[in-house]
């Protein structure tokens, strides 16, 4: 047989099965039976990016696979067999799609099956940033259970996301690999339909960011071949099956490497008999390049432990912020006050702390250099969460004062002391911020009353000038702005304007992380924009801003406001921590965090109302922006500002409600705004949200029609 005869024979038998699985699904529902995938605003997700069309119930998934054998030609040329791949794989959708009727969770842990809108997102940015640099899916059962398990931790450790289908799940079970999305392994499903749920990841990835438009299947294909860096191990033996996939993935972009001496594609079907090199012949294939520092600790660091709970059972010790005195400190010194790499610990280490207990800790990183600002200190603190959290075995949350550290049993039997906490901080900060900092020093104290004394007397006093400073920045008060086009990477045309009062929409790049990056790197990401020719101030527009957006998104945007939802508003990339949108019936706008599952009185979830506002596109009356920009008073100024909120989460409203209310006190007179703002446990209609804004009073709705 040749490999167009595999493809075709694994086409045909997937096909077959689809078929029967429909029919049997109509004779026993009826064809107007609902179906869908939950958590997703693209019905069908694959399907609907290769052909434009929805689909709602099982009628249409039948008029569906009349299209998917369209696909199914079967002259002996590689186009045919890449597009008999895409119909394997839209079948695999179809079969999948039908386990989930009537609400079902066919999935149990620890398979995750199909993967949510919201996932996705949260997975935009550390793409973008590199901290994921790559997607492996992993298809069947190595030759051996450690063989696959060391293949899993080679990429895991390389910051890569991996997705398992089949017997390599089992084989991760029996060794005791941890596996979940908070540890970017995640098994999919044991049948080798579930595949496809990676496969919409990629797909979905270009709706949401790519601003790729259903039914554009060429595009699509340019999309995931450019942008998404995926790529498949396949495990001998292969069956038809199986190569038809990997002919669909082919398609895709996405190169697959197997150990089976079967045919041979050049870049694309590569034959590698040593499981051992899967990795490094995956990357290069797919010309992946994995960013490397060494850093002297005796675990593993990588993006993909960021996530890593560490359940009290398995804490060896807790440092918590929240009980006892902690904190962590970023201090500006002179050249001379600093031997570079010099690490202090003052007090009792790991092994001298009783199993399970809660400790006091502080560490203090001193950091000089010529094009070092004060300014910076606080970006370097926010990203000890992320360092930290990437060493294998550690959890670390809050910031400041607040922070609580835990470290596993494990790694402290790996010989993980506190030492190699500053040998992170000082690895991370001398790498990352090479072009400000010359030289480094850590001081750890582990001593209960040193770290008292420190806290009042050194750390608050640092963060309350640093407040006192931050309060007092505002757009009026600066004289540039700045670009982030770090999102390019996924959606090419969108370009954030960061202020001082609008941080990027990803929540994750203020005015000052803008202004250090840029410090840091001149040519990258985030440039310079004057603000000295003003065109309108009220929906704040300037033409030199205007000039940079057309010059960063290559022409594809024309002009922008910084403060308006309906006038030539800022585009949204699709990493957005927050969505918010007009809700017509009570003049005013309802805003859904990305954690939010369900339904706003606008009659969208937040996946549909992400559908419509991601891609890099302008789209009137919608806008994503990140949590804190919610009390900022710049916030649709042109319309009225804050006081337009109507709806919001109740998680949301907690998370933002001081800076909320102390806002609309400020501004308007307003005590406690937030009560008179309506969320889920009140209502999600549009008509009991009127009635209750109307029982508070809510400003919204004797302020001027939005629309």
């Amino acid at each position: 047989m040749t490999l167009f005869d595999v493809v075709f024979s694994g086409n045909d038998a997937v096909y077959g099965l689809t078929e029967k699985a429909i029919d049997d699904a109509i004779a026993a529902n009826g064809a107007d039976k609902a179906i869908a995938f939950p958590d997703t605003a693209y019905s069908l997700p694959c399907y609907y990016a290769v052909t434009g069309t929805k689909i709602a119930n099982l009628g249409d998934l039948k008029t569906a696979l009349g299209v998917v054998k369209s696909l199914m030609t079967r002259e002996q040329k590689l186009n045919d067999a890449f597009m008999s791949g895409v119909a394997t794989a839209l079948c695999a959708e179809f079969i999948e799609v039908l386990k989930y009727m009537d609400g079902a969770a066919p999935y149990e842990a620890p398979c995750y099956g199909h993967l949510g809108d919201a996932i996705i997102r949260e997975l935009g940015v550390p793409l973008v940033t590199g901290d994921i640099p790559g997607v492996a899916v992993i298809l069947g059962s190595a030759p051996t259970a450690q063989e696959g398990v060391d293949l899993v931790k080679s990429y895991q450790a390389q910051g890569i996301l991996v997705t398992l289908v089949g017997g390599i799940i089992d084989q991760c079970e029996e060794l005791g690999y941890k596996t979940g999305a908070n540890v970017r392994v995640i098994p999919l499903g044991k049948d080798v339909t579930s595949v496809i749920h990676v496969v919409s990841v990629a797909v979905r990835a270009a709706l949401i960011f790519g601003n790729i438009q259903p039914g554009d299947a060429a595009g699509l294909m340019k999309y995931t071949m450019e942008r998404v860096p995926a790529f498949v191990n396949a495990f001998a033996p292969l069956n038809e099956v199986i190569v038809a996939c990997g002919a669909g993935a082919i398609a895709l972009g996405f190169p697959v490497i197997t150990n089976e001496d079967t045919f041979k594609v050049p870049k694309s079907l590569i034959v590698q008999p040593d499981v051992s090199k899967f990795n490094p012949t995956s990357l290069e294939a797919r010309d992946i390049k994995i960013k490397i520092t060494h850093i002297d600790i005796p675990v593993a660091f990588a993006s993909a432990f960021e996530g890593e709970i560490i359940r009290r059972g398995d804490m060896q010790v807790e440092f918590d912020g929240s009980r006892v005195d902690c904190f962590e400190l970023v201090q500006t010194k002179e050249a001379a006050e600093i031997e570079d790499h010099k690490i202090e610990v003052i007090g009792p280490d790991i092994d001298e702390m009783p199993e399970g207990s809660k400790q006091s800790i502080a560490y203090v990183v001193e950091v000089a250099g010529k094009s070092m600002q004060s300014d910076f200190e606080s970006v370097f603190e926010r990203k000890f969460h992320s360092y930290l959290n990437c060493v294998e075995g550690m959890m670390h949350t809050g910031q400041r004062d607040m922070i609580r550290i835990r470290v596993s049993k494990d790694t402290f039997n790996a010989g993980f002391r506190v030492k190699h906490i500053g040998e992170v901080l000082y690895a991370k900060v001398k790498s990352e911020f090479a072009a400000v900092v010359d030289k480094c020093q850590v001081k750890i104290y582990t001593d209960a009353a040193e770290c008292t004394k420190l806290r009042h007397e050194l750390a608050i006093p640092a963060y309350d000038k640093r407040d006192e400073r931050l309060t007092t920045l505002t757009d009026e008060g600066v004289d540039v702005y700045y670009s982030c086009i770090m999102c390019q990477a996924f959606s090419p045309s969108h370009v954030c304007v960061v202020t001082p009062e609008r941080l990027g929409l990803c929540g994750a790049v203020s005015w000052l992380d803008a202004k250090a990056t840029n410090e840091l790197d001149p040519q990258g990401p985030c440039q310079i924009i004057t603000k000295e020719r003003v065109i309108d101030e009220r929906i704040g527009e300037y033409e030199d801003v205007n000039e940079a957006v057309r010059k960063f998104s290559q022409g594809a945007l024309e002009d922008v406001s910084l403060y308006s939802i309906i006038e030539k508003p800022m585009t949204s990339c699709g990493c957005f921590e927050c969505i918010c949108g007009i809700e017509p019936l009570s003049n005013g706008v309802c805003i859904a965090n990305r954690e939010y599952a369900g339904m706003t009185p606008i009659g969208m979830t937040f996946p549909e109302l992400a559908s419509m506002t991601g891609g890099g596109v302008q789209t009137p009356g919608f806008m994503g922006h990140g949590k804190h920009f919610i009390a900022s008073k710049k916030f649709m100024k042109a319309e009225g500002g804050i006081e337009r909120i109507v709806w919001m989460p109740k998680d949301l409203k907690d998370q933002v409600r001081d800076r909320l209310n102390a806002t609309a006190k400020e501004l308007y007179g307003i005590d406690n705004f937030c009560d008179m703002i309506g969320d889920e446990t009140v209502a999600e209609d549009p008509e009991t949200l009127l009635a209750f804004l109307e029982e508070k009073g809510h400003p919204a709705l004797s302020m001027e029609p939005m629309m």
